[in-house]
């Protein structure tokens, strides 16, 4: 049989309509089911966003998800599944190589990046990332933060989400890791 004849021909029943809505529903159903599987075995990290890895995993995942259910042919639904097992493949084994080995982990990661520190919006920041200092005043504004002087410093995560710390005190040890762009 030919690629094409294989790619034309129906998965479930012969009557095409019918056959069109049953792939429709049960390679969805079938795929998700695959996908909770394979979180179940890589861990409820697979779908975390701590790093942009697994931000494009998840992006990547729910592409392959969309093209499994559409599916015109076994072999096109095997393809989907295979690559989604080898995404999450992937993702298991370059979590564990960051654990392991800091210059892996600079290798895949980017650096989180102060953009405010002790009341201050720190503009060269703002320029080199690429924020507007209209998202970070929002962003301030989502974390209740009522007054600038008590913001003790923002960074924008690895991820792209901005983290605001404030209070009356700061420790230290949650900027480690962080980049500071000297202000100018």
């Amino acid at each position: 049989m030919s690629y094409h004849q294989e790619a034309t021909r129906n998965m479930f029943v012969d009557e095409p309509t019918l056959d069109l809505f049953l792939r429709g529903v049960l390679l969805t159903v079938l795929t998700l089911c695959w996908v909770v599987l394979l979180v179940r075995i890589n861990g409820l990290r697979s779908f975390s966003k701590m790093t942009n890895f697994d931000f494009v995993m998840t992006i990547a995942v729910g592409s392959l998800l969309a093209g499994a259910a559409q599916s015109t042919s076994w072999g096109g639904y095997a393809q989907a599944v295979a690559a989604m097992a080898a995404l999450f493949a992937t993702q298991y084994s370059v979590a564990r190589l960051r654990q392991r080995f800091d210059p892996f982990e600079t290798l895949v990661q980017n650096t989180p990046v102060l953009l405010m520190r002790d009341g201050k919006i720190i503009d060269k920041a703002l320029m080199e990332t690429r924020v507007a200092k209209s998202d970070l005043i929002a962003k301030l504004r989502e974390a209740n933060v009522l007054d600038m002087s008590k913001v003790r410093a923002v960074v924008l995560e690895t991820t792209g989400d901005i983290s605001v710390l404030h209070g009356d005190e700061l420790s230290e040890s949650l900027l480690q890791g962080t980049r500071t762009v000297t202000r100018s």
